[in-house]
Protein backbone atom coordinates (compact mmCIF):
# COMPACT_ATOMS: atom_id res chain seq x y z
CA UNK A 1 0.00 0.00 0.00
CA UNK A 2 1.23 3.72 -0.90
CA UNK A 3 1.81 6.11 1.52
CA UNK A 4 0.25 9.56 0.36
CA UNK A 5 2.67 12.76 1.31
CA UNK A 6 1.21 15.26 3.93
CA UNK A 7 -0.43 18.33 2.36
CA UNK A 8 0.79 22.03 3.20
CA UNK A 9 -1.76 22.57 5.75
CA UNK A 10 -1.39 19.27 7.18
CA UNK A 11 2.78 20.11 7.47
CA UNK A 12 2.04 23.52 8.84
CA UNK A 13 -0.34 22.45 11.87
CA UNK A 14 2.28 19.87 13.03
CA UNK A 15 5.33 22.17 12.70
CA UNK A 16 6.44 25.46 13.75
CA UNK A 17 8.80 27.74 12.05
CA UNK A 18 10.15 30.06 13.67
CA UNK A 19 13.44 32.26 14.08
CA UNK A 20 16.71 30.40 14.85
CA UNK A 21 17.89 31.27 18.74
CA UNK A 22 21.32 30.72 20.36
CA UNK A 23 19.60 27.66 22.36
CA UNK A 24 18.74 26.13 19.03
CA UNK A 25 22.70 25.66 17.81
CA UNK A 26 23.68 22.90 19.19
CA UNK A 27 20.85 20.49 17.50
CA UNK A 28 21.38 22.61 14.70
CA UNK A 29 24.91 21.34 14.80
CA UNK A 30 23.94 17.68 15.18
CA UNK A 31 21.59 17.99 12.39
CA UNK A 32 24.22 19.67 9.98
CA UNK A 33 27.24 16.73 10.96
CA UNK A 34 24.29 13.97 10.23
CA UNK A 35 23.06 15.25 6.96
CA UNK A 36 26.74 15.68 5.83
CA UNK A 37 26.86 19.36 5.12
CA UNK A 38 29.92 21.36 4.46
CA UNK A 39 30.66 21.85 7.92
CA UNK A 40 29.94 25.16 9.52
CA UNK A 41 30.04 24.46 13.33
CA UNK A 42 28.76 25.62 16.34
CA UNK A 43 30.98 29.17 16.35
CA UNK A 44 29.97 29.71 12.55
CA UNK A 45 26.29 29.82 13.35
CA UNK A 46 26.34 31.63 16.00
CA UNK A 47 28.52 34.40 14.57
CA UNK A 48 25.63 34.51 12.34
CA UNK A 49 22.98 34.71 14.51
CA UNK A 50 24.95 38.33 15.73
CA UNK A 51 24.31 39.35 12.24
CA UNK A 52 22.26 41.74 10.31
CA UNK A 53 20.63 38.60 8.53
CA UNK A 54 18.82 37.08 11.41
CA UNK A 55 15.84 36.78 9.89
CA UNK A 56 16.68 34.36 7.63
CA UNK A 57 18.01 31.51 9.66
CA UNK A 58 14.98 29.62 10.75
CA UNK A 59 13.90 25.94 12.77
CA UNK A 60 11.07 23.77 12.49
CA UNK A 61 9.71 22.50 15.64
CA UNK A 62 7.19 20.23 16.16
CA UNK A 63 3.76 21.62 17.73
CA UNK A 64 3.43 18.33 19.83
CA UNK A 65 6.08 17.95 21.53
CA UNK A 66 6.35 13.76 21.72
CA UNK A 67 10.83 13.01 22.07
CA UNK A 68 12.13 15.45 24.67
CA UNK A 69 15.56 14.79 23.30
CA UNK A 70 14.56 16.83 20.00
CA UNK A 71 13.31 20.00 19.55
CA UNK A 72 14.93 20.77 16.14
CA UNK A 73 13.33 18.72 13.14
CA UNK A 74 14.65 21.16 10.70
CA UNK A 75 16.76 24.32 9.49
CA UNK A 76 17.75 27.02 7.04
CA UNK A 77 20.23 29.55 6.32
CA UNK A 78 20.49 32.09 4.02
CA UNK A 79 21.75 35.34 3.89
CA UNK A 80 20.27 38.98 2.22
CA UNK A 81 22.33 41.16 0.30
CA UNK A 82 21.14 43.69 -2.69
CA UNK A 83 18.26 42.31 -3.45
CA UNK A 84 19.67 39.05 -3.45
CA UNK A 85 18.87 35.64 -1.16
CA UNK A 86 21.96 33.30 -1.04
CA UNK A 87 20.79 30.02 0.40
CA UNK A 88 23.60 28.88 2.66
CA UNK A 89 22.37 25.50 4.67
CA UNK A 90 19.22 23.44 4.02
CA UNK A 91 19.09 20.30 6.30
CA UNK A 92 16.12 18.09 7.62
CA UNK A 93 17.15 15.59 10.44
CA UNK A 94 17.31 12.02 8.81
CA UNK A 95 13.88 10.77 9.97
CA UNK A 96 11.47 13.36 9.17
CA UNK A 97 12.76 13.97 5.67
CA UNK A 98 10.38 13.04 2.75
CA UNK A 99 7.15 14.63 4.65
CA UNK A 100 7.51 18.09 2.88
CA UNK A 101 9.80 20.28 6.08
CA UNK A 102 12.70 20.92 3.47
CA UNK A 103 9.77 22.71 0.96
CA UNK A 104 8.28 24.53 3.91
CA UNK A 105 11.11 25.78 5.11
CA UNK A 106 12.49 26.88 1.44
CA UNK A 107 9.10 28.49 0.61
CA UNK A 108 9.02 30.62 4.11
CA UNK A 109 13.17 32.28 3.19
CA UNK A 110 11.80 33.19 -0.27
CA UNK A 111 8.58 34.12 0.78
CA UNK A 112 10.41 36.45 3.54
CA UNK A 113 13.25 37.61 0.67
CA UNK A 114 9.99 38.79 -1.18
CA UNK A 115 8.83 40.99 1.37
CA UNK A 116 12.40 42.42 2.22
CA UNK A 117 12.28 43.16 -1.89
CA UNK A 118 14.84 40.43 -2.97
CA UNK A 119 14.75 39.97 -6.23
CA UNK A 120 16.74 36.47 -7.06
CA UNK A 121 17.48 33.59 -4.76
CA UNK A 122 20.48 31.54 -4.93
CA UNK A 123 22.07 27.94 -3.81
CA UNK A 124 24.42 25.91 -4.40
CA UNK A 125 24.04 22.10 -4.51
CA UNK A 126 26.62 19.20 -4.86
CA UNK A 127 25.96 17.84 -8.27
CA UNK A 128 25.43 14.03 -6.85
CA UNK A 129 22.75 14.82 -4.14
CA UNK A 130 19.57 13.70 -6.98
CA UNK A 131 17.26 14.47 -3.67
CA UNK A 132 18.44 18.22 -3.16
CA UNK A 133 18.33 19.21 -6.63
CA UNK A 134 14.58 17.65 -7.21
CA UNK A 135 13.45 19.32 -3.81
CA UNK A 136 14.76 22.75 -5.33
CA UNK A 137 12.98 22.19 -8.76
CA UNK A 138 9.91 21.29 -7.00
CA UNK A 139 10.45 24.72 -5.29
CA UNK A 140 11.23 26.37 -8.58
CA UNK A 141 14.65 26.53 -8.68
CA UNK A 142 16.40 26.00 -11.68
CA UNK A 143 20.10 25.46 -12.50
CA UNK A 144 22.17 28.02 -13.82
CA UNK A 145 25.90 27.30 -14.01
CA UNK A 146 28.26 24.67 -12.54
CA UNK A 147 31.19 25.17 -9.93
CA UNK A 148 33.93 22.32 -11.31
CA UNK A 149 35.51 20.87 -7.86
CA UNK A 150 33.56 23.15 -5.41
CA UNK A 151 32.97 20.59 -2.78
CA UNK A 152 35.91 19.09 -0.29
CA UNK A 153 35.61 15.52 1.25
CA UNK A 154 34.79 13.76 -1.15
CA UNK A 155 35.46 16.65 -4.34
CA UNK A 156 32.67 17.37 -6.12
CA UNK A 157 30.85 20.01 -8.56
CA UNK A 158 28.54 22.53 -7.47
CA UNK A 159 24.97 23.35 -9.30
CA UNK A 160 24.20 26.82 -8.94
CA UNK A 161 20.31 27.00 -8.82
CA UNK A 162 18.23 30.02 -8.74
CA UNK A 163 14.68 31.60 -8.35
CA UNK A 164 13.48 34.74 -9.83
CA UNK A 165 11.81 36.20 -7.02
Amino acid sequence: MATTQPTVEQIKREFLISRMTEHDLLEVVEIEEQSGLSRWGWSAYYAELHGPNREFMLVARPRQKQDLSISILGYIVARFVAGEIHINNVAVRQEFRRQGLGSILLNQIVQTARVDGGIVAFLEVRAGNLAAQALYERCGFRQVARRPNYYSAPVEDALVMSLKL
